[in-house]
């Protein structure tokens, strides 16, 4: 058995618990709201990933060295080698956890950004502080967009921008605009996809990396390799459901769906992120794309009860939006059962840490409010 204790908040603390860690120090636990930790761990693990999630469920994933530097190694062969990354998100996540990681096993020095308000300005002071031939950072879409926004009426700033042999996004779906926009101004922009239980994304552009592989299984991506997680810190039964065993393989199941199309793969959204409406099967995910395809870009899909159809799609906005049209767009593409029941503005939509929208914090303010 191994000490678990919380990880500093100050990124630089946290790169050098972390090195300890995957050397065999004391196990390091990131987490969204830190706290004195007073437990141990089984040996093998070094890291714990503690996040309540977008939907609310909170989870402890336990990671291994091995599992953590898979993962690294495996992302330096897909970027075509090791280099020096810039830090931008927070390290209570694994994608940040991760530049540290991969930081640490190319023995380079990271740049780390401050913690806080994201500032395109500071990002590219911090960007021309990096040395190395080849130059990475991680982002998640909403930082991107940031970036993209201010690229478009600064040179100065997208040249530094274009410095950088790969930004890497993900954490949440890219918006295929933001994509193309990336590409129209020449930056070198890789989705990724993968989770805390994968030591972040091993899925790159669609394409798993390393050794990793995907399947779809009655639905739903599962994900093998070197970089999955041990389980779920003290939740055997939810690490049996969650993590199975199959053709000698051990496969993690996402609960997300997808599908396979000449070896690329491609997310279709969440499982549990369907409602039945008026017995209708209607996929929040597919309403939120299509309504972002509108001209809603931040709109968001939440569950909303019905006396008359169980449940009903809401959309959640800072944008205001014509509902009588927008219902008949939605319904032409998506069926009658996935047109929204209403369109609720808010002047700030309600986003965790990581960027991704609070899902519980909407679907709770969609409840208490008359449609």
């Amino acid at each position: 058995m191994r000490t678990l204790r919380a990880a500093p908040s100050d990124p630089g603390e946290v790169l050098v618990a972390l090195r300890s860690a995957l050397e065999g120090g004391d196990a390091l636990l990131a987490s969204e709201s830190p706290e004195a930790v007073d437990e141990t761990v089984p040996q093998h693990t070094a890291l714990v990933i503690q996040t309540s999630g977008s939907t609310g469920t909170p989870k402890r994933v336990a990671l291994s060295a091995d599992a953590l530097l898979a993962s690294a190694a495996a992302s330096d062969a897909a970027l075509g080698g090791p280099g020096q990354w810039l830090l931008a998100l927070p390290t209570s996540y694994i994608a940040g956890i991760n530049v540290l990681v991969r930081s640490i096993a190319a023995d380079t020095q990271p740049v780390l950004l401050a913690p806080g308000h994201f500032e395109p300005s500071e990002f590219a002071a911090a960007a021309l502080l990096l040395d190395q031939p080849l130059r990475y950072t991680s982002l998640v879409p909403a930082q991107l967009a940031v970036l993209v926004d201010a690229a478009g009426d600064d040179i100065d700033l997208l040249e530094v921008y274009r410095r950088f042999d790969r930004i890497l996004v993900g954490g949440q779906a890219t918006p295929p605009d933001l994509l193309e926009r990336c590409l129209e101004l020449g930056l070198n922009v890789t989705r990724t996809y993968g989770s805390s239980e994968t030591s972040g994304g091993c899925v790159y552009d669609g394409v798993p990396i390393g050794t990793a592989q995907a399947q779809i299984v009655d639905g739903q991506i599962e994900l093998t390799g070197p970089m999955l997680a041990e389980g779920y810190l003290g939740d055997e039964e939810r690490t049996a459901a969650t993590f199975v065993m199959r053709d000698g393989l051990r496969w993690y199941r996402t609960g997300d769906g997808g599908e396979i199309v000449d070896g690329v793969l491609r997310v279709t959204g969440r499982l549990d992120n369907v409602i039945i409406s008026g017995g209708v099967k209607v996929s929040l995910d597919a309403v939120e794309r299509f309504v972002r395809s509108t001209g809603l870009t931040d709109a968001v899909a939440v569950r909303a009860p019905s006396v008359r159809w169980g449940e009903v799609p809401v959309i959640v906005s800072t944008q205001a939006a014509d509902l009588a049209a927008l219902r008949r767009e939605v319904a032409a593409r998506l069926g009658k059962a996935a047109a929204p029941a209403a369109v609720i503005t808010v002047e700030n939509l309600p986003v965790l840490s990581s960027g991704k929208p609070d899902r519980v914090a909407l679907t709770r303010l969609v409840a208490l409010t008359d449609r």
